[in-house]
């Protein structure tokens, strides 16, 4: 006769770790809505600050995990609202700004929402087998480790559809390679210590030369019905696709949620789509923490900055606790994309865009000096020059993960 299994419960533990995880949730939310904070400049932001709070290390490491989570779900709505070109550069802009130029920006937070948490909840089940497979070739994926980066980059160059798009992104690709092999390792010395030069590299790559680009923009235009167009099969595909490619970026080094995505985009029907594209990364992006974490546990190395964070606080590894807050973390940023996604476009709507665009290129500024201190603002400055080289070629800014791809790849 089977031994019965029994639960137990203490609703007062129960109630402080949900309530842990909620001031987890609104720090995500608060983080993810400022343009240029990176999750993992915030995750060790939390990192420095949690020894200092009086609380077990467990609950502590729910809060930060839950602020990962959210955070990846709310980054999207600024990406979305700020950087939106004029409507003749409407070709070379990121999915999500084509979308709100055509007015479907309160459907594209929508689809970034349904991408991250149907990727959360496809995840989960996930992870227990895909670990199992993972850690079986981990040994000998990390011994060629350079090949396979390799392979990657060749890939994305051979995607771009013309030679033109090829050339640019070979040259994006070496000149991030070059930044990222001069800077990455650099010593700072600034206010706060933040994950050493990744807010400024990423800011300059990736940030500043998209409101650059906007400053001649005209603004948000009038948006239309929140009504989403893409099919739910095709949502649900798509994310669960994302969910799985979060394994990559969780496994291997180098790999980020956008180069997954290219990946997701060309083996998923009709993905080489702007819906498509948002979807994707969303669920990568958000589905990269709960991979990341079983990362930790099944071979020791954490592959994000949020679990690098979660590790230096101690807590211990109770992966149904852990993702059980996980889940709720997902829930609490889909509901919160939903409720504030639409007002932040309209705010940023109202306002003067040129303007706009200034003062977050000056926020950015001023987050890679808090970052990196002196050495930060020219990190930023050479990045922005190499950041604005893929647009100009007609090329995909992926290539600019070369920061973090060349390095590795060539032992550095």
């Amino acid at each position: 006769m089977p031994t019965p299994v029994e639960i137990v419960a203490e609703p007062v533990l129960t109630l402080q770790l949900l309530a842990w995880v909620v001031a987890g949730s609104l720090l995500g939310c608060c983080s993810g809505l400022v343009p240029g904070i990176h999750a993992n400049n915030f995750a060790f932001l939390l990192a420095g600050a949690a020894p200092s709070i009086p609380a077990p290390p467990l609950f502590v490491g729910c809060a930060m995990l839950a602020a990962g989570v959210v955070h990846t779900f709310c980054n999207a709505v600024p990406a979305m609202a700020l950087g939106v070109p004029d409507a003749e550069m409407a070709v070379t802009a990121l999915p999500g700004h084509r979308m709100v130029l055509e007015g479907r920006g309160y459907e594209a937070v929508r689809l970034s929402a349904l991408g991250s948490i149907l990727a959360v909840i496809a995840a989960v089940p996930l992870a227990v087998p895909v670990t199992w497979a993972v850690t079986a070739v981990y040994p000998t994926l990390r011994a060629h480790l350079s090949v396979v980066l390799a392979t990657v980059t060749v890939a994305l160059i051979a995607s771009e559809p013309t030679w033109r798009g090829r050339f640019g992104g070979v040259l994006s690709f070496a000149l991030a390679t070059g930044l990222g092999a001069l800077t990455l390792d650099l010593a700072t010395d600034a206010p706060l210590e933040a994950g050493g030069t990744l807010a400024p590299l990423f800011a300059g790559l990736f940030g500043a030369p998209v409101l650059i680009d906007a400053i001649r923009g005209s603004g948000i235009p009038r948006q239309e019905s929140a009504g989403v167009r893409a099919s739910r099969p095709f949502i649900g595909v798509t994310a669960a696709a994302g969910a799985l490619a979060g394994a990559v970026v969780g496994y291997v080094p180098g790999i980020t949620a956008a180069i997954a995505a290219v990946g997701v985009l060309a083996l998923v029907p009709n993905g080489a789509s702007d819906r498509g594209y948002i979807v994707a990364t969303s669920g990568v992006d958000t589905s990269n923490t709960i991979f990341a974490l079983f990362a930790l546990v099944a071979i020791g190395q954490p592959r994000t900055g949020v679990v690098v964070a979660f590790e230096r606080t101690a807590a211990p590894l109770e992966l149904p606790i852990l993702l059980a807050g996980v889940v709720l973390a997902g829930l609490i940023g889909f509901a919160v994309v939903i409720v504030v996604g639409d007002a932040y476009l309209e705010v940023v709507g109202r306002l003067t865009y040129w303007k706009v665009s200034v003062a977050v290129l000056v926020v950015l500024l001023a987050l890679s000096y808090l970052f990196t201190g002196p050495v930060g603002i020219a990190i930023f400055a050479v990045a922005t020059a190499i950041g604005l080289v893929p647009v100009r070629v007609r090329c995909r800014r992926v290539h600019l993960m070369g920061v973090l791809i060349g390095p590795l790849m060539l032992g550095l």
